[in-house]
């Protein structure tokens, strides 16, 4: 099939009628749907631009001044991309970046189609778009990224993109034919990414914790890289921080995490408030101390890799270290929300380990839930038809303590029965039925005037709580944050 050619980075750009035809339908699209009410216009203005011309992406990219980063892997791409978007911004850089969340081709595209002119003239240097797993390699042939991130592969809607082995053998395909002009930034604390990106023409850097504190004493439940991509041995961790994340080795072949390029130590968590670590790396650079607003160690992560990423751009410390400290969450995301003079934090929740790591945040150093706490289980498309994997969700640590936990959504009763399961008594868990606002207000009903309530979504869930409460004027409409 012929397709458009792709104009270069640089130099004249020549008129294009299809890409204006199609600019035009994505801005005209967009502009209804907020006109109407019915969104932010985030994804359909990306679809409508990208069957009217499927090279758009393609096209848009190779006019950004700077390229394209690509924010990839199944927890914490949204956090890590806001994070590198503000330091981009803070080192005066303007940039494209689907930033809702929207992370499928038609998101990239409209995100693209809204800061360009209707000629495809962007308004931008330089683009970073988070990628789903699934839509990685069309994102990365399209945009042909200089600097590719890969946080970590985790077991996620396996109704969807199938087992994690199914994802790491696509993503290494796309990854083989990188050119050597490409850096990949990667989590090597990851078994599995480790493996893939162990024999690229593109430059990789590595980036992992080594850390004494806040380790596992075992795999969990449901961890998944808990054997050897080259032999099939079981691994064995000298540390062990996050599911199957850590300081890992193969005792039969020798395969063993790679010297890390960039390293994230000396990490103090805050409770549900935020961390402190040291970076250090590469080249020998000194450690830079940071603090950042958000909490949890799956944070510390994100700040490793977004600081890994930042080096690799040239950032200087003092900008990391300012828009790190300025940092807010994603919305859902540790989202803090005041309203009824009671305070409540929205943690998205969508696979065991993010699940497993959220709990393990909010019950802290006591082990124990002590603040009410609501659930919100749905089984769209988006969150995944099957929700047979709450079962590998450690809510065995939720049986000590005396808080309430509600269940609402529309798997509610389902979330209900795995809490009885886990040990709970049946006089702390409350099942809340009917509308989304209905439990909620039940659930405010629950916590005393001036308290403070913790709510734990699915993503769909998390998109309807938040239109509530933006109705009820506690939040802002998410494409607007």
């Amino acid at each position: 099939m012929k397709t458009d050619p792709v104009p270069p980075r640089s130099g004249r750009l020549l008129p294009d009628p299809r890409l204006a035809i199609a600019l035009c339908a994505a801005k005209l699209t967009a502009a209804v749907i907020r006109r109407l009410g019915r969104g932010g216009g985030t994804a359909a203005p990306g679809l409508i631009a990208h069957r009217l011309d499927p090279r758009l992406v393609a096209k848009l990219t190779r006019r950004l001044p700077d390229g394209v980063i690509v924010v990839a892997g199944t927890n914490g791409k949204t956090t890590t991309a806001r994070m590198l978007a503000d330091m981009l911004q803070a080192s005066g850089q303007t940039v494209v970046h689907n930033r809702s969340g929207s992370n499928l081709v038609r998101g990239v595209t409209a995100a693209l189609a809204t800061q360009a002119t209707i000629w495809g003239h962007p308004r931008a240097t330089i683009g970073l778009f988070e990628t789903d797993e699934a839509a990685f390699g069309e994102i990365v042939r399209l945009a042909q990224p200089r600097v590719i991130l890969l946080n970590n592969l985790f077991r996620d809607q396996l109704d969807r993109y199938g087992e994690l082995n199914s994802i790491a053998t696509r993503w290494s395909a796309v990854l083989a034919q990188l050119p050597a002009t490409t850096r990949v930034v990667v989590n090597v604390d990851d078994p599995a990414l480790a493996e893939i990106t162990s024999n690229l023409a593109a430059q990789r850097l590595g980036f992992g914790l080594q850390q004494s504190r806040y380790r596992l004493s075992a795999l969990p439940h449901g961890a998944d890289a808990a054997t050897c991509r080259r032999c099939g041995h079981d691994l064995t961790y000298n540390a062990l921080y996050l599911s199957h994340l850590g300081e890992w080795h193969c005792p039969n072949c020798a395969n063993a995490r790679p010297p890390l390029d960039v390293t994230g130590g000396d990490i103090e968590l805050d409770g549900v408030n935020s961390l402190r670590l040291t970076v250090t790396g590469p080249d020998g650079r000194a450690a830079t101390n940071l603090e950042v607003g958000v909490p949890g160690l799956y944070n510390a992560y994100n700040a490793v890799a977004a600081v890994a990423v930042a080096r690799v751009l040239g950032f200087d410390d003092i900008t990391i270290r300012d828009a790190l400290g300025k940092f807010q969450s994603a919305f859902g995301r540790i989202e803090r929300v005041r309203y009824r003079d009671r305070s409540l934090t929205l943690a998205l929740v969508k696979n065991p380990v993010g699940f497993n790591e959220v709990l393990r945040m909010l019950t802290g150093a006591s082990a124990a839930l002590t603040v009410p706490t609501m659930i919100i289980i749905n089984d769209l498309a988006a969150d995944g038809r099957d929700v047979s994997w709450l079962w590998d969700v450690d809510f065995e640590q939720l049986e000590r303590g005396t808080a309430l936990v509600a269940t609402a959504g529309l798997r509610g009763t389902d979330m209900a029965n795995r809490l009885k399961y886990a040990g709970l008594s049946s006089d702390r868990i409350i099942s809340l039925e009917g509308s989304l606002r209905e439990a909620l207000e039940h659930f405010l009903a629950a916590l005393p005037e001036g308290g403070t309530g913790y709510i734990l979504p699915t993503y769909t869930a998390m998109l309807e709580l938040r239109r509530v409460l933006t109705d009820l004027g506690a939040v802002e409409a998410f494409w607007q944050t």
